[in-house]
């Protein structure tokens, strides 16, 4: 089941009392019984926008806004009310197929300092940027990873950031539906500020993101967007995530649930702007036509070809973002 929240109610629940929330969905057991790693409440992989789409500004406040929700009052305050009372962490930046970069690796957090060391590490790594848009490249990229964690928890999740659609790399859905079978929960962060020219096509921006991030790209028992609307609720709307996550919790406020049903906004719509807008398939593009349900994708690691290493070299000259 989808979830919605509304920023400021959940937030003034964190704040006031733990039973604002329904108890959270079943999760599946991700540890075996004989695992000897320590125990965390929750395992958990924060994986950040970072394409050209993505504004400066925003990118420094997108990294401030994690910083300062790990030293948070409302983070502190679901972290400890877990039955554990800790959780592992891992932080990376994305944006095309072949570009992940990890700022934190596993990293557990268990009070206010070891809060405040993650968060002055993500502070110390350099703003960096990223041409196109892989938001299935960053959920291939992110599974792997929680067999690499020396913790172990009964919940793990993807939190995953972003301003645009899937243009780059295999179908989004597919790269979802292939973690959820995995038993991990993604959750989203889909970012609204940077509107849609009125009159063109735009690339990087389509009209209801969140649409796009609920019926394509989240998933899982508990699973939930949190929309950033404007840059005012940036840092705020971050905390508000954050701590849902780690508290276990999810909110009251339904939208229309995505299963079984047609996806409000084209899965796909990422790479058929993209082609529309250059007149070529991108090596890394399936057919815009289809939706989620898309049973053919292309060689995982297939080299990428001459005609969109230069899209890639003129959208980085021309293209606010891509």
């Amino acid at each position: 089941m989808n979830w919605r929240v509304s920023i400021g109610s959940i937030l003034i629940a964190i704040l006031t009392s733990t039973q604002a929330f329904p108890e959270p969905a079943s999760q599946p057991q991700t540890a075996i019984q004989d695992d000897s790693r320590p125990a965390v409440d929750v395992e958990l992989v924060i994986a950040v926008d970072v394409s050209y789409s993505v504004e400066l500004d925003d990118l420094a406040a997108q990294r401030e806004g994690y910083a300062k929700a790990f030293v948070s009052q409302e983070f502190l305050r679901a972290l400890r009310a877990g039955p554990v009372g800790r959780i592992a962490l891992t932080y990376f930046e994305w944006s095309s197929t072949k570009d992940q970069e990890i700022i934190v690796h596993w990293r557990q957090i268990d009070g206010p300092e070891s809060a405040e060391a993650v968060a002055t590490e993500i502070m110390k790594a350099p703003l960096r940027r990223g041409s196109r848009t892989s938001i299935s490249s960053a959920i291939k990229f992110a599974v792997p990873l929680f067999g690499q964690n020396p913790y172990r928890g009964s919940r793990r999740i993807i939190d995953i950031s972003g301003d645009g659609p899937n243009n780059n790399g295999d179908p989004v859905a597919t790269a979802r539906d292939t973690a959820l079978q995995q038993g991990i929960v993604i959750t989203g962060l889909p970012v609204m500020i940077n509107a849609t020219p009125a009159g063109q096509p735009d690339i990087n921006h389509i009209d209801h993101i969140d649409w796009y991030y609920e019926d394509c790209v989240i998933g899982g028992p508990g699973s939930f967007v949190v929309p950033v609307t404007d840059r005012e609720n940036f840092k705020q709307a971050i905390r508000t995530k954050l701590a849902l996550e780690v508290a276990g919790r999810t909110p009251d406020r339904r939208t229309a649930p995505s299963a079984g049903k047609e996806p409000r906004v084209l899965c796909t719509i990422g790479e058929k702007l993209w082609q529309q807008r250059w007149g070529t398939n991108s090596a890394a593009s399936n057919n815009p036509v289809s939706n989620s349900s898309v049973n053919s994708s292309p060689a995982k690691n297939s080299p990428v070809n001459k005609d969109d290493a230069l899209l890639d070299r003129k959208m980085k000259s021309i293209c606010r973002g891509c």
